[in-house]
């Protein structure tokens, strides 16, 4: 006598017995497992590209900021020239839209590396010129065009004269 479950190839079921065979429910179980485990492969996965998406993102809208900033210093820098001018009243007014300027750029972490007096760095300054001078061999004595850092990097590096000995 078969029964309907025998004829669908799972086995015979025993009377009076409303649970399928053992090893359907192993196979069930396996499956299950498998399943499970590439389902939280998977998820993973979805989390470890959402991460580094975001990071790629904050990291080109950081490099666009850094470019955007690098190019108002050349206006800052030609503002700080353009204080040196014999008007005063147009030294005064440039004074004041430099400090603002100076302003903006502090909110935005940008600040100037001090350099005059310091040691040479390769890390923080371009040796333009290696001048004798009295001071000790290697610092800088003359900043050409000044240097400055946004957030901890350095975006633009100081253009410096170098001392050298006199020899």
């Amino acid at each position: 006598m078969t029964t309907d479950e025998e004829a669908a190839g799972q086995g015979p079921v025993e009377p009076g017995s409303g649970e399928p065979p053992r090893d359907e429910v192993a196979e069930l179980r396996a499956a299950h497992a498998e399943l499970n485990d590439r389902f939280l492969r998977l998820a993973a996965d979805f989390d470890n590209y959402r991460k580094r998406a975001a990071k790629d993102q904050a990291g080109r809208v950081e490099a666009a900021v850094e470019q955007v900033i690098c190019e108002m210093l050349e206006v800052y820098d030609n503002l700080e020239r353009a204080e040196q001018s014999e008007d005063a009243a147009l030294r005064t007014g440039l004074a004041q839209i430099r400090k603002l300027f100076g302003a903006l750029l502090e909110r935005r972490g940008v600040t100037p590396i001090v350099c005059k007096d310091q040691q040479f760095d390769p890390n923080l300054h371009e040796a333009v010129a290696a001048v004798p001078s009295d001071a000790a061999d290697g610092t800088v004595i003359d900043e050409v065009i000044r240097g400055y850092c946004m957030n901890g990097r350095v975006i633009r590096y100081a253009k410096v004269a170098v001392s050298q000995n006199k020899e």
